[in-house]
């Protein structure tokens, strides 16, 4: 559960960045708007399975999870200048990432009191 709530504030984290880009180029010529794959919990189900550093030991950290940004221009967006960044649509997904982040968090915060509980504090 610790590692579904941390992949899913990871992956908010990155769509966060990629809007603030899209956001900051909003008026460079040329430039596409780009987003990220989304969140899928297929995407963490490797992350339940231990991993062996060397043998006989385990460790929990693991590479970073990064997901793949791609181009996601919508059909008659583009500006004269050959920019397809629409501020609208850029607020609408920073909201959804926000909104992901925050999600993530309330499941972290809920299973750490099921452990605190559990351990009687």
């Amino acid at each position: 559960m610790f590692r579904i709530a941390f992949d899913a504030a990871r992956h908010a984290g990155q769509r966060q960045a990629v809007v603030a880009r899209n956001v900051a180029n909003a008026d460079t010529p040329g430039y596409r708007s780009q987003d990220i794959e989304p969140f899928s919990l297929s995407a963490t189900k490797d992350s339940f399975a231990p991993k062996s550093t060397r043998q006989g030991h385990l460790s929990a950290t693991e590479p970073a999870r990064l997901w793949s940004v791609s181009n996601v221009a919508e059909p008659g967006s583009m500006s004269p200048n050959g920019n397809d960044v629409s501020l609208e649509t850029e607020m609408l997904r920073a909201i959804d990432a926000d909104r992901q982040h925050n999600r993530a968090l309330a499941v972290y915060r809920h299973a750490m009191t099921v452990l605190r509980t559990s351990l009687g504090r």
